[in-house]
């Protein structure tokens, strides 16, 4: 079966991280009225927090990323994908950040949600998540487009690639951040030529930070029919996700980075 369509009908088990005992007590009435969540423990700590992803093995970690302690939030995100490589984070953020945002995602979390959200956004992320995607609300991912302009044109004026212009794929392998420069391989080349004329207007509206709706919308078709063209090119890209589909179709030339 399917993973995203068994992940629909399944409990998500989550670990709730905040310092503050009435943040968590609110935080988990609003995701237990979700039928489909089910908070199996919370830490107050990052410390407990890696702890605790090490004994449940949670589907979802939501967590702040400003909790201070011994250990920062960006130390937390891989320690605690390190001891629970299953479970994927949710970061809650009061911060207009960018870098932070940035490095969050790069460090291995699946989604940011503004505390200044509505809390059905929140729920709509972690369901996201869950069933195996990315996500980031307009703003921040047009946070996160700037930052990838930062990167493109610091990496062209020292003529060096690190770490930070990578970000790894839930696969184990790495998505490079900067566009390439001369012809596209071969191998991309013959995934891109795959794609059809109606796939391509999917990509570039992505690429413009849209959600399904809106490209219906602009498209003139279902939501639906909108989610069976991702599910195509996913599998013709061999990206796992929209982020993915994001940085691929930006380091390719398939869509624009917004302005």
């Amino acid at each position: 079966m399917n993973p995203r369509l068994e992940a629909v009908n399944q409990v998500i088990r989550l670990l709730l991280v905040d310092d503050q005992s009435i943040v968590r007590e609110g935080l988990r009435l609003l995701l237990e009225n979700n039928k489909n969540i089910k908070v199996i423990a919370e830490a107050s700590s990052y410390d407990e927090a890696i702890a605790l992803a090490l004994k449940f093995q949670p589907d979802i970690v939501l967590m702040d990323l400003d909790l201070g302690g011994n250990i920062s939030g960006k130390d937390c995100l891989p320690e605690v994908l390190r001891v629970a490589p299953h479970s994927r984070i949710v970061v809650l953020t009061g911060t207009p950040d960018t870098d932070l945002h940035f490095e969050s995602i790069c460090l291995g979390a699946s989604g940011l949600v503004h505390k200044l959200e509505a809390s059905g956004v929140l729920l709509n992320a972690i369901h996201q998540v869950h069933r195996g995607e990315v996500w980031l609300d307009g703003t921040l991912m047009a946070n996160v487009l700037r930052e990838l302009w930062r990167i493109r044109d610091h990496a062209d004026k020292v003529n060096s690639i690190t770490s930070s212009h990578l970000i790894k794929k839930s696969n184990g392998t790495f998505i490079p951040l900067y566009p390439i420069s001369g012809p596209i391989p071969p191998e991309q080349d013959q995934k891109i030529a795959l794609l059809t004329n109606r796939e391509r207007e999917v990509i570039e509206l992505i690429g413009q930070g849209m959600r399904n709706q809106m490209i219906a919308d602009r498209l003139y078709i279902s939501v639906i029919t909108v989610r069976h063209h991702l599910s195509s090119i996913f599998s013709k890209l061999d990206v796992n996700d929209r982020f993915e589909l994001a940085i691929y179709s930006y380091r390719y030339g398939l869509a624009k980075l917004p302005s």
